[in-house]
């Protein structure tokens, strides 16, 4: 009979052996995520996502640790939404602290998402000295100078960052462009609702989310954009280096869904609706996720390997795009040059900033 200390030893042994595949394979800590403003309720849908528990593939390691409130008395939605959607980022364990500093210090990625696009500039100056990636979300800037100084901020600290609508990786859209009905795509028309808010340039607040589903579908290399208007609609017209032509239609009056025609060398063919045609795990029990799963995957992403999944040219030319057509509207819906548009931009930041242009 083996000796009673080791009968236990080998007992041990073979119970938990001390060089098993399970012992070293333990999860590795999560990528720690701050928030900077709870007024969007993006920021609470992203937090659900990387907060379950069923959280799989790209989306799992992930933690929101931190986040500054914010908010803009003077947006009526930042208002009503602050105090619906701070007590919910508690339950899920997010500590809610007072400044952008303590936020920036306790994270590892930052999500600006207040609503308030006047916020974003400067806010992302509080943050990119530290070096960390930066997700903005929608609405990027309330000025297309904004939007040309926010990458320029991003390029001097040598930050990764991007920003777009969550319309841009709906599966309703995102497979539009290389559809096999449609082949090449040759033109497109996107419609959608247009409400405006007073602090923000009218295409800037919403329609921005349309005109992020033109750009995925067509693809940058917009020249020149015309626009007509009534108080009821708006339709915006922009003609490609290439000749393809893609149109908005804004709507505020009637029934109102986020769909898209493509035109094509093969066929044309209409794309999904925003969302209603996503998978069914995209989805939870009351319908909260809604379309920002798509999104959420591209931002773990992104924090991870620091690589953008949309370039800055092309979210500038979407800005420039919108910028050109209310200059259009201003004069009487005469084609307005976005070449144009971009140059006076960058011209206003270089003043602004005492630099020649």
């Amino acid at each position: 009979m083996l000796p009673t200390r080791l009968a236990l030893l080998l007992a041990v042994w073979f119970v938990l052996p001390p060089h098993s595949e399970a012992a070293g394979k333990a999860d590795p800590a999560p990528l720690k995520i701050g928030i900077v403003g709870l007024d969007n309720y993006q920021a609470l849908a992203f937090t659900q996502l990387f907060h379950d528990p069923k959280a799989a593939g790209d989306l799992k390691g992930f933690r929101v640790v931190a986040a500054f409130a914010g908010g803009s008395k003077d947006i009526e939605e930042s208002v009503q939404s602050l105090p619906k959607w701070v007590p919910e980022m508690k339950k899920l364990g997010v500590k809610v602290v007072d400044s952008i500093d303590k936020v920036v210090a306790e994270s590892d990625a930052i999500l600006i998402m207040s609503l308030d696009g006047r916020e974003h500039l400067k806010q992302l100056k509080a943050v990119a000295k530290a070096g960390k990636p930066v997700y903005i979300g929608r609405p990027l800037a309330a000025s297309l100078a904004d939007v040309v100084e926010i990458f320029d901020v991003a390029k001097a600290n040598k930050i990764p960052l991007f920003s777009c609508s969550q319309h841009r990786f709906s599966p309703g859209f995102l497979g539009m462009r290389n559809h096999p009905e449609v082949g090449k795509v040759l033109g497109c028309s996107v419609y959608g609702g247009c409400p405006t808010e007073p602090n923000h340039p009218d295409f800037f607040w919403h329609a921005v989310h349309s005109i992020e589903t033109l750009y995925t579908i067509m693809g940058a290399g917009c020249e020149s954009v015309t626009r007509a208007s009534t108080p009821e609609t708006e339709l915006v017209t922009g003609v490609w280096k290439d000749g393809k032509i893609g149109t908005y239609r804004g709507i505020r009056k009637g029934a109102i869904k986020y769909r898209a025609m493509v035109f094509g060398d093969k066929g044309i063919s209409p794309s999904g609706d925003y969302g209603y045609d996503v998978p069914k795990d995209w989805v939870a029990p009351h319908g909260e996720y809604m379309g920002y799963k798509g999104v959420a995957i591209e931002i773990a992403k992104f924090f991870r390997t620091k690589r953008p999944p949309v370039n800055s040219e092309e979210t500038i030319e979407l800005f420039t795009f919108m910028e050109a057509a209310h200059q259009s509207k201003a004069k009487a819906g005469v084609p307005v040059k976005l070449a144009d548009v971009l140059a006076k931009a960058r011209m206003d930041v270089a003043k602004k900033n005492g630099k020649k242009p």
